[in-house]
C-alpha cells in the first residue's frame, strides 16, 4: 500500500515568494486628546485607529481618521480584574443579556466607519464564555465586525468563541508602550518586526502617549527599506484566515490518497 500525502507549498514566513512581511499597529484609547488623536492620524501609513465609545472628539476624529485612509475601530471598555476602575459605558458582568446588548450596540453606533472591535481591559469579561457569547452574536448582526483580542489575560476565551461565530478574529502579539520610556518602546517595535519576519504577519497596540508617537513618527518612514508594510489590521486578519485554512486543509485526513 502506497501513501501519497498531497502537501501545499506554504511558506514558513511572508519573504517568501518576493512577499513583504506585514504589521498591523493599533493605537488605543482615542477620542479623549485633541492634540494627540490629530497625531496619530497624521502618523505616515496605514495605521488602524481604535476609539472609545462617546469620549468627547470620537465622532469627529474618527470622520477624520477615515478621511486620511485609516481603518477605524471600537476600543470597548470591559470589565477588568482587581475591582479597577473602567470608563462609562462598559460592558460588566452584572448585566443581563438585553442590557449587554443595548450597551455594546450603542457603543458600536458612536463611532464612524468602524470596521471592528478590540477590548479595553477586559482582563474578567473576556474570561466568560457566556458573556463573550453575547458579544459574538452582535458583532455578526453587525454585518460580521471583526474582533482583536488585546489579551489583557491569558485566561481569555475570546478567540475561541469568536471562531465559533464565525467572526474573523486576530490576537495582539506586541503591546508597545507597556512602558513608556522611548527606549522600551523601541525595543518593542524592534520584536514586532522581529516577529512579522519569522510568521509573516505581527500586530503591535500602542497608545496615543507622547513617547509612543515620537518613535513611530521616526520608525514607520523606515519600513520600506526594511522590506516590511505597514497594513491595517483587516489585512492582517485576512491574511492568518488565508494561512489557517490552508494548514486545516493540509492536516485533513482528505489530503491523503490511499492506492493499494
Amino acid at each position: 500500500m502506497i501513501v501519497v500525502l498531497l502537501l501545499p507549498v506554504l511558506p514558513l514566513h511572508a519573504e517568501t515568494n518576493d512577499v513583504k512581511p506585514i504589521i498591523s499597529i493599533i493605537i488605543d484609547d482615542m477620542g479623549d486628546r485633541q492634540f494627540l488623536d490629530e497625531r496619530v492620524i497624521d502618523l505616515p501609513g496605514k495605521v488602524t485607529c481604535a476609539f472609545l465609545p462617546h469620549a468627547t472628539f470620537t465622532s469627529r476624529y474618527a470622520h477624520k481618521a477615515h478621511a486620511h485612509g485609516k481603518e477605524v475601530m471600537l476600543h470597548m471598555p470591559m470589565q477588568p480584574e482587581n475591582n479597577e476602575k473602567m470608563p462609562p459605558f462598559g460592558l460588566s458582568l452584572d448585566m443581563n443579556k438585553d442590557q449587554f446588548i443595548t450597551q455594546l450596540q450603542a457603543a458600536i453606533n458612536a463611532v464612524p466607519h468602524v470596521r471592528g472591535i478590540n477590548n479595553h481591559m477586559g482582563s474578567l469579561l473576556t474570561q466568560f464564555p457566556g458573556h463573550m457569547s453575547w458579544f459574538m452574536q452582535t458583532l455578526k448582526d453587525n454585518k460580521s465586525l471583526y474582533f482583536v483580542d488585546s489579551r489583557t489575560t491569558t485566561k481569555t476565551v475570546a478567540a475561541f468563541i469568536a471562531n465559533e461565530y464565525n467572526i474573523p478574529v486576530v490576537e495582539r502579539d506586541i503591546f508597545l508602550d507597556a512602558s513608556q520610556d522611548k527606549n522600551e518602546i523601541l525595543r518593542q517595535f524592534k520584536l514586532l518586526l522581529h516577529n512579522a519576519r519569522l510568521t509573516g504577519s505581527a500586530i503591535a497596540i500602542g497608545h496615543p502617549y507622547p513617547e509612543t508617537l515620537e518613535v513611530l513618527e521616526k520608525e514607520i518612514p523606515k519600513l520600506d527599506s526594511l522590506n516590511i508594510k505597514l497594513v491595517p489590521i483587516t489585512s492582517t486578519i485576512r491574511h492568518r484566515v488565508t494561512r489557517r485554512q490552508a494548514w486545516q486543509t493540509y492536516s485533513s485526513p482528505s489530503r491523503k490518497v490511499v492506492k493499494n
